[in-house]
């Protein structure tokens, strides 16, 4: 079955090289070459030429994944597309840079810019992929928020939430990873756990031996799952019922009344913002997730996007929690998240609701986290002051 199937794999890698997509890397490869190697000697322009390729080899490489290839074999190319996403802008930003130091500095000054300039974006865009890279696979550190809550009850004075989202269990996220996390919301001792979404890319099949770790998750009141979009790339039926055995519990446009020394409070939980695209059945909603809960209790929704902040507010949840955005993930690419969401990342009022966004606990994509790190949020309720939400 392998013999039969690497030729497979060769003639679609054959046939995606002459693709549109294979052009227009081609294009921004040489572009990238000829902006930043023409002021320096050939044994410099050759050097850079090769990493160059090399860089095109990876990119289309990264979007073909194959189980049985080792860690690094799968890691390189995914870092790839980092490393030239940082290339791209930097040297984006250089050009610009030209265009002032042509105006404002003599024909001299502005020569030596331009092999200045480019020595920078040749020294920079290594060391930004290897913080990032650094950055997004050690374990995520511990945020704490305290979200301040009008006429609190008292018994849910210091109520804890671990939150962890966008994992990512995938082709260069695996069972160690997921351990490690694990380990590191257990030494929490939350009331309870929230996972908001995007928890796999991948099928059962693939990963579940990558995800066991998750029936390990101690807290108070357990372990509370709202599906992503991801899930719904992935088998979402399938990683229902694999979540559950684990012993989590998927809310899909329910809730829960939890019961905290004599305190009632709501936890709810939606579908994916976007899961009616693909089971109509699915379709996000969270005034029916309320339906039925204590009118007088406090009411928290999981719900894997922001943008189902402004229903949650009109249903009268009291905090949403999410995720999603991965704060933007890596530079700059976070300063377009607003493009998409309503809020990126953070604790952030919407009317009298509060709304925590977390930056993800693992990364998608490029293994990269420049200046954007992941997290595992300690969600804290506190009272705020009388009269005020």
């Amino acid at each position: 079955m392998v013999v039969a199937a690497r030729p497979h794999f060769d003639a679609m890698r054959f046939r995606l090289f002459p693709s549109p997509m294979f052009f227009t890397l081609a294009f921004l490869h040489a572009y990238i070459g000829l902006r930043l190697l023409a002021p320096f000697g050939a044994v410099t322009q050759v050097l850079g030429v090769a990493l160059l390729a090399v860089c095109l080899w990876l990119l289309p490489n990264s979007f073909r994944f194959r189980e049985d290839r080792g860690a690094w074999a799968v890691l390189l190319p995914s870092l790839a597309v980092g490393f030239f996403s940082s290339l791209l802008v930097l040297t984006l930003l250089r050009d610009l840079s030209l265009v002032v130091s042509a105006l404002a500095l003599s024909p001299h000054g502005h020569d030596s810019w331009t092999r200045i300039s480019a020595i920078a974006v040749m020294a920079l865009t290594p060391a930004i992929t290897a913080v990032g890279f650094f950055m997004a696979r050690r374990v995520a550190p511990v945020v704490d928020v305290e979200v301040p809550l009008a006429d609190l009850p008292a018994q849910l004075e210091g109520f804890t939430i671990a939150q962890i989202s966008d994992i990512h269990v995938g082709a260069t996220i695996k069972r160690n990873f997921v351990e490690a996390i694990v380990e590191r919301v257990n030494h929490l001792g939350a009331d309870m756990v929230a996972i908001t979404g995007d928890i796999v890319d991948g099928s059962v099949r693939d990963l579940a031996q990558h995800t066991e770790p998750l029936a390990r998750l101690e807290s108070r009141h357990g372990t509370y799952v709202v599906t992503g979009n991801h899930e719904y790339y992935s088998g979402v039926h399938a990683w229902i019922h694999e979540l559950r055995r684990l012993g989590t519990k998927v809310l899909l446009n329910e809730h829960v009344v939890l019961d905290h020394d004599g305190a009632k409070l709501t936890v709810a939980g939606v579908t994916d913002y976007s899961a009616h695209h693909f089971d109509r059945s699915h379709k996000s909603d969270p005034h029916a997730a309320a339906k039925g809960a204590p009118t007088d209790a406090l009411k928290i929704l999981l719900a894997h996007q922001p943008r189902s902040a402004s229903a949650a507010a009109q249903a009268g949840y009291h905090l949403q929690l999410s995720g999603h955005t991965h704060g933007g993930q890596f530079w700059p690419w976070n300063l377009f998240v607003r493009m998409q969401q309503p809020f990126t990342a953070g604790l952030k009022r919407l009317g009298r609701m509060w709304i925590y966004v977390s930056r993800g606990t693992g990364y998608w994509g490029p293994p990269m986290r420049f200046g954007v790190p992941s997290e595992i949020a300690l969600i804290r309720l506190v009272r705020s002051q009388p009269g005020r939400f």
